[in-house]
């Protein structure tokens, strides 16, 4: 069909700016399509957008960063944009730390920032520079015993498919060091940040309640 033809198709009516219909509502459902992923991707695509911007990468947009992570110091360029999650992950290879929802709402990415339980996902790697870091790979002593928390993981079968398990881990240690754990419903309450989707929350809240006493005791 050339363009002096008229067209049968109901919706392929060509306008005045050489487009028709058809192209203009394919158009349409690709834009709509794209504005409406579920956050999870949205910030999948976000990420990727920045890694491959060649903005991102320019001569001087980099900040150096001095990390101490489980002890170790490092030296990094990181992006100002970058998160500790992704440093740690992709940086410094310490991939126990998980990316659930990359929004701060699953509790996978837990990890301890002088002392205190924080979502690495919502923490910029930069602001970190000069404090320490513990992640789920610090935890074990020198010599590879397990920490108590660990081992009552493991004991107490508090774990089924186990990407949420450093996080809980990790949260739970705090939960111990902050002294919330004098009954079953302030673990509860106090562990409510940490998402478990396998739904093994009876072995992780028995898991606490054993560790707490073993920690209390060392």
């Amino acid at each position: 069909m050339t363009n002096n033809e008229p067209s049968t198709d109901p919706y392929c009516e060509s306008t005045d700016v050489g487009l028709d219909r058809r192209t203009v509502l394919i158009g349409t459902a690709g834009v709509a399509g794209a504005t409406m992923l579920p956050p999870f991707f949205a910030s999948m695509a976000d990420t990727v957008a920045a890694q491959t911007d060649p903005a991102s990468h320019e001569e001087g947009n980099a900040v150096t960063a001095r990390l101490l992570v489980n002890g170790h110091p490092h030296t990094l360029d990181l992006d100002p944009r970058a998160s500790l999650l992704d440093v740690l992950r992709e940086r410094l290879g310490l991939t126990g730390s998980k990316k659930g929802c990359d929004h701060g709402q699953c509790g996978a990415c837990t990890v301890h920032l002088d002392g205190r339980r924080v979502a690495s996902c919502l923490t910029p790697a930069v602001q970190v520079e000069g404090r320490e870091v513990l992640t789920i790979e610090g935890l074990s002593a020198s010599d590879g015993e397990l920490h108590p928390m660990q081992q009552a993981f493991i004991d107490h079968d508090a774990l089924q498919c186990g990407y949420c398990t450093p996080g809980q881990i990790m949260a739970a240690v705090a939960c111990v060091q902050e002294g919330h754990t004098n009954s079953p419903d302030q673990i509860r309450e106090y562990m409510s940040g940490n998402l478990c989707r396998c739904g093994a929350y009876v072995g992780i809240v028995a898991a606490i309640q054993d560790a707490a006493a073993k920690m209390r005791r060392a």
